[in-house]
Order: C-alpha cells, then sequence, then structure tokens
C-alpha cells in the first residue's frame, strides 16, 4: 500500500469509529428511552439491562452504519478539499478517482460484511431482544404500585392510586382496583376506596393490600346471553374495611434467559426467510384456490343438470326473463333464495378478504426483510459514493455543513425507504421495489456527483439548464469594436466648442461618453486633444480613466439580466397556461390531457425558478456596483416576482437602463 493510499484510510477510518460510536451511542440512548417503560421498576439486575442493550445494538447498527459512512465521507473529502490536500495532489496527476481506490476497496468489503452481519448476527440478537422483553413484562415491579398510573400485577389485576405517603409509602389515597375473572374475559369487577395501606413489605411474595371505606362493583354474568345484553345485572356492596391478598410469587419467578418465541420475520436468516416465502406463497395460492372452490360450489352449477333431462324438453324457451316460467309464489321463493345467497357470499368474501390482506400482509414482510439484507450492503457503497464527491465539490471538513448536508440526505434515502416499505405491506408496491427504491433513487445522485467531482466542476451548473432555452430565446450579440478613427470636424463648431474644455472634462468624456450618449468621435476628438497637451494614452489607462470599469462590468450585467430576464418571461407564461390550462381541462372531463399540461407546467416552474435566481444573481451584482446591494430584497423577488413576473420584469428593465446610465 502506498504512502498516500495509507494517508487516506487511516484519515478516514478515525473518522469514521468516532462518528460511528458517537452516533451509536446516542441511537442506543434514544432507544432506552424507548423501552424506559419495560425497564422501569422492573428490579432488573445489571447483566439483565447490559443484556437488553447488547441485544439492541445490531438494529441500531443497521441504521447508523450508512449515515456514518455518509457523514465519514463528507468530513474527510471536504477536509481535504478545504486543506488544498486534494489541489496538491491533482498537480502530481492523482485524480479523484484515484484518491478513493483505497476507500472504495474498504467500502466494498464492509458492504459484503453488513450483508453478513444483517444476515447472521441481526436475527439472533432480534431473537434474543423479543423474548428478553417478553420475559421483563412479566417481571414485578421493584415497588408494585406507582403512584398516578394503572399498575398491572399479573393476569388478572389492574391498580391505581392517586396518592402515597408515609415513611415506606405505604398509606393509599383513593384506590381503584379493576380485577378480571379466570373464566371468562373480560373486566367485569371494580374496587374503589377513599384510603389503603400496603401492609406487607415490598420484598414479599404476598401482596397484602387493606381498602378502607369503599365500594364494590360487580358485573353478573347470566349464562342466557340475551339476557347479558337486555338486564345488565350488577351488584354493588360497601365495606368499612377489606383486605385483598395477591401472590406475587409467580410473577417473580421469571426466567429472563428462556426463548421460547421464533417465529418473526426478523429472527429469520435469508435461507430461511426463502424457505417461509416459498410456504407462504403456496399457502396464499391454497387459499384462493379454496375461495374459488367455495364460491363456485354456493351457485350450485355442478348440480344444475342433474334433475334435467334435455331429450324432455319439447321447445326452447325464448322469453326475456326466466322468472316468467314460475308462479308468483315461486318467484318470490327464487328472488328470496338469490338474495340470501348473495349476502351470504358477500359476508363470506368481506371476511375471507380481512384474512387474505393479514396473510398477504405476513408474506410482503417476509420479502422485504429477505432483500433488505441485500440492499443494506449496497446502500453503503452507493452512499460513499455520495459523500466522498459531495465533500470534495463543497470544499468543506470539520462537522458544520457536512453534518446538515449529511443528515438531509440520510433523512430523504432512509424516509422514501420507510414510505415505500409501509406502502409495499398492502402491495401498493412491490415489495422487491420498495426494498431497492431508495437505492435506486440515490444511485443517479451518486454517478451525477462523482462525475463532476472528477471533472473538477461546480456542484450545480445552472447555465447548463438553460444554455439550450437561451440559443433558442436569445439572439447571439456580437461586441462591436471601438473605432478609433472617426473624429470630429476640425472646421465644425463642435470641435471649437471640445477644444475649450478643460483636461478634466476631456477625460470626463474619454471615460463616460456612454453614458452621455454621444458619438465615438467625441471619445476620439477629446483623446486626441489630451495628447496635444501631453496627457498619453498609457497614463490614461493607468490612471483608470481612460475606459470606466465599473460601466463596463455593469454592462456586462445588464446584458446577463436581459437574457435571463427573457428566459424568465417566457417560462412564467408557459408554466401559467400549462399550470391553468391543465386545472380547467382537469375538471372539466380532460383528466389525461389536464395531468399532462400539469406535469408540463411543473417544468416550466422549476425551469422558470432556475431562471429567476440567474437573472437575481445578475440584478444584485449590477446593483452591488451602484452600492445598492442592500436595495435587492429577496422578498420582493417571492412575493413580486414568481407570482406577477411581467409587472417585476417591465418595472426593472426601465430602472436598470436609467441607473446605467448614472455609473461614472
Amino acid at each position: 500500500m502506498k504512502i498516500l493510499d495509507r494517508y487516506i484510510l487511516v484519515t478516514y477510518l478515525k473518522t469514521f469509529f468516532s462518528v460511528f460510536i458517537i452516533l451509536l451511542l446516542i441511537f442506543i440512548l434514544q432507544s432506552v428511552w424507548l423501552y424506559i417503560t419495560e425497564l422501569a421498576g422492573k428490579d432488573l439486575e445489571f447483566d439483565i439491562i447490559a443484556k437488553f442493550l447488547l441485544y439492541v445494538s445490531p438494529r441500531i447498527i443497521v441504521l447508523v452504519l450508512p449515515l456514518t459512512i455518509l457523514l465519514a465521507s463528507i468530513m474527510v473529502f471536504g477536509k481535504f478539499a478545504e486543506n488544498y490536500e486534494f489541489a496538491a495532489m491533482k498537480s502530481t496527476g492523482i485524480s479523484l478517482q484515484r484518491a478513493m481506490r483505497s476507500l472504495s476497496f474498504f467500502i466494498v468489503g464492509l458492504a459484503i460484511t453488513t450483508f453478513f452481519f444483517a444476515n447472521n448476527v441481526i436475527p439472533t440478537a432480534e431473537f434474543s431482544f423479543y423474548n428478553l422483553r417478553k420475559n421483563i413484562a412479566k417481571k414485578k415491579p421493584a415497588m408494585a404500585i406507582a403512584k398516578g398510573q394503572f399498575n398491572q400485577i399479573g393476569d388478572l389485576i389492574n391498580i391505581k392510586v392517586r396518592d402515597k405517603s408515609g415513611d415506606r409509602n405505604q398509606y393509599l389515597d383513593y384506590v381503584i382496583i379493576h380485577k378480571k375473572s379466570k373464566k371468562t374475559d373480560g373486566n367485569f369487577t371494580v374496587i374503589v376506596s377513599k384510603t389503603g395501606e400496603l401492609v406487607s413489605s415490598e420484598d414479599s411474595d404476598i401482596l397484602e393490600l387493606v381498602l378502607f371505606d369503599g365500594n364494590f362493583y360487580d358485573d353478573l354474568q347470566p349464562k342466557d346471553y340475551t339476557q347479558r345484553t337486555k338486564n345488565k345485572p350488577q351488584v354493588k356492596s360497601t365495606f368499612e374495611k377489606y383486605t385483598l391478598n395477591i401472590d406475587l410469587s409467580k410473577i417473580n419467578n421469571v426466567d429472563l434467559d428462556k426463548k421460547d418465541v421464533s417465529n418473526k420475520y426478523t429472527m429469520y436468516n435469508t435461507k430461511q426467510l426463502d424457505y417461509t416465502i416459498d410456504s407462504l406463497k403456496v399457502d396464499e395460492k391454497k387459499n384462493y384456490n379454496d375461495l374459488a372452490f367455495a364460491m363456485y360450489s354456493r351457485t350450485t352449477a355442478p348440480t344444475l343438470n342433474i334433475n334435467v333431462n334435455p331429450k324432455e324438453v319439447d321447445s326452447v324457451y325464448t322469453g326475456k326473463k326466466i322468472l316468467d316460467l314460475f308462479k308468483s309464489f315461486k318467484k318470490i321463493q327464487v328472488i328470496d333464495l338469490a338474495i340470501n345467497s348473495v349476502n351470504s357470499t358477500n359476508q363470506i368474501i368481506s371476511s375471507k378478504k380481512k384474512m387474505l390482506a393479514i396473510r398477504e400482509k405476513n408474506l410482503n414482510k417476509h420479502i422485504i426483510s429477505y432483500y433488505e439484507k441485500f440492499a443494506l450492503g449496497f446502500a453503503c457503497i452507493i452512499l460513499f459514493f455520495i459523500g466522498a464527491p459531495l465533500g470534495a465539490l463543497i470544499k468543506k471538513g470539520g462537522i458544520g455543513l457536512p453534518i446538515v448536508i449529511a443528515i438531509v440526505l440520510f433523512l430523504t434515502y432512509h424516509f422514501i425507504g420507510i414510505f415505500a416499505k409501509n406502502s409495499a405491506e398492502d402491495s401498493s408496491i412491490n415489495p422487491i421495489l420498495a426494498t431497492w427504491l431508495s437505492t435506486i433513487i440515490m444511485l443517479p445522485l451518486s454517478i451525477y456527483l462523482t462525475n463532476r467531482a472528477t471533472k473538477d466542476r461546480s456542484l450545480v451548473d445552472l447555465d447548463s439548464v438553460l444554455i439550450p432555452l437561451k440559443n433558442i430565446l436569445t439572439k447571439k450579440t456580437i461586441a462591436t469594436p471601438l473605432n478609433r478613427d472617426v473624429f470630429i470636424d476640425e472646421n465644425s463648431e463642435a470641435y471649437h466648442t471640445i477644444q475649450g474644455y478643460s483636461n478634466d472634462k476631456l477625460i470626463d468624456i474619454v471615460k463616460n461618453y456612454r453614458q452621455y450618449d454621444i458619438d465615438e468621435s467625441y471619445r476620439n476628438t477629446a483623446l486626441r486633444l489630451l495628447n496635444d497637451r501631453g496627457i498619453t494614452e498609457e497614463e490614461l489607462r493607468f490612471g483608470g480613466n481612460l475606459h470606466n470599469e465599473n460601466y463596463e462590468n455593469a454592462l456586462r450585467y445588464k446584458t446577463a439580466y436581459d437574457e435571463n430576464s427573457k428566459i424568465t418571461l417566457v417560462l412564467y407564461i408557459f408554466y401559467s397556461v400549462f399550470g391553468i390550462g391543465g386545472a380547467v381541462l382537469n375538471n372539466n372531463g380532460f383528466p389525461t390531457l389536464g395531468t399532462i399540461f400539469m406535469v408540463l407546467g411543473a417544468m416550466s416552474l422549476v425551469l422558470f425558478l432556475i431562471a429567476l435566481s440567474k437573472a437575481f444573481i445578475n440584478q444584485s451584482n449590477f446593483y452591488k456596483l451602484l452600492g445598492q446591494g442592500k436595495n435587492m430584497n429577496i422578498l420582493m423577488v417571492v412575493f413580486l416576482g414568481i407570482p406577477l413576473y411581467f409587472i417585476y420584469s417591465i418595472f426593472f428593465d426601465r430602472k436598470m437602463k436609467e441607473d446605467l446610465k448614472q455609473i461614472r
């Protein structure tokens, strides 16, 4: 490995691991905050909490790793460009692609490692994490009752107290207890008391709760279901003292290392997912076939010809309504039977539809989980080829601007993936496409940035977008050279007048003849008179009096503004006509044509904003030469230029033309 490759790789690795550790700690703290309700008050040992954090870390690494690669790439290559290290490399013939070579091998190796990590480590961690959470949920609280919230104790008791007091918090104020029944589902018993006392200690397996001055409500459940819905019988009683003993031994005796749940798609590797997906597809096909067969059987089509002998039919029925073959009573029976058959079929289809939707969602989740393991590795490579050239283009290292850009890009990548996967669960989007969508969208950006950085061009070249339009809409202006051979006739009155001017007046004519709207002959005559008086052309040039540089620069900005303003005005007309026309067509029965017009209007609007920004830049530079840069407020462009550009254009075309004459 060459010294340069080693230097770039070591610099990148230092930044990579620093950023990775910081982001990992931040996301772990966020996970602790997310699951704090499952950990707090459970009297858990330190090793259990350590296991919890260890098992949750792999799922965080999947989120942290792409962001780390993107951020580290922008920071490192931005620092190289900011410190002119890339300039030194290019001066020795080393291109950006050559500088990225050692890191490219590292990123490819990291992508392959990421796949094996996602395929082997993450499923194991998810398996352990899910089972640990399930077991922690059964663990008793360190303090069985916390005030101001309902506390689930076991499977049957739910307790809430308004406040607690005493040296051991044993005195309770306003106690509400919801007690479930072992025989039937539902909460039918409610106990409410003004005060209460915890007699047992916190370490005891028996929670002894003494309630004072309260009521006991119990909803009776008759065996006859109709009596439950009509009468709704209940029993209410009062008590001065009521003792409730709750056995916590089963709640405390929880094996936190027990692992008996292993049927979640996130716990499978690619081989297991491939087998499961194949099985689910077979089951899905079987379910649809069973539904189709059941629907066909309900039509009784197979039995229509059982009691019919075609040879016994003398003639073919030629009427319009088959019901006319039946008597009135029989007609009613046939129609009633058809209605009942259709209603029951609709109910079956509705229930089957929900069941099939759930199974389809489960299948899509397995497919997404399968392809995610491959997409993650490719995402690491693509994000590197976004971050590295982007850092070289913005020429900014450190933790300021690179962090902002990295977060914006990563959130774009991440949210596209989330929205696509959520849409794919109900098959709105193909689940395979949804998994790769964010990576596919980022791929052209990586190619574009790498190409721009390799050719040492700016990040965005707006002129390349507008040049084709400029060639169509504007004529090329050919600058006419100054004619130095024309002079004022020495026998004319104008010559005698200019001959009487002082040197300062003659210099002013030479320098600002355009602002005075006078002919070139006046300038040439004034220049010759100054030369006769001992003031040479070289002296005027060195003194800055041969040409008005401010005027020439302002004229250049004014010409560029005129070209961009003309393009902007045309695009303004296009996006207004197409946008309004598309909306009108869309609301008047031409949705396809209206959509096409609105798309053209949106494209014209984007080009309009680009041209407007270029015109505004030319305009701002123009007024900076006049010392009026502060007058160019972007708010005027936004609130007047975008909706009413024709007014904006007319006003500033005239104003800039008059202001150009004021430059001296």
